[in-house]
């Protein structure tokens, strides 16, 4: 068994050659935002949800992205809605937002 029921990896990498990055479209306050809402909701700790930041997971072009572990479930999302539908669908309810995958 997993240490965690799913690992949650931001790609909060910053690139400063000029190309596209997640971090430039804000993915430190989006990973900030849900580690938050994670913990508000009580679903945080051992045997349920761990947020992190990641380096670069070289997906930025599809940015910015989310990876949900074990599922291996690669998101990109635009605001709080989406994160909120990740939150609520994937992480709480196991359905994956199909919408949302890359």
């Amino acid at each position: 068994m997993s240490y965690y029921q799913h690992h949650v990896f931001f790609c909060t990498n910053l690139r400063t050659d000029g190309r596209e990055c997640c971090q430039n479209a804000g993915a430190a306050e989006a990973r900030a935002y849900v580690k938050e809402r994670v913990k508000a909701l009580g679903l945080n700790g051992q045997g349920r949800i761990r947020v992190n930041d990641a380096g670069c997971l070289d997906r930025c072009s599809e940015g910015p992205v989310i990876v949900v572990y074990p599922e291996e479930t690669w998101y990109t999302y635009v605001d709080k809605e989406d994160l909120d539908e990740i939150i609520e669908e994937h992480l709480v309810n196991g359905r994956p937002v199909e919408r949302l995958k890359i």
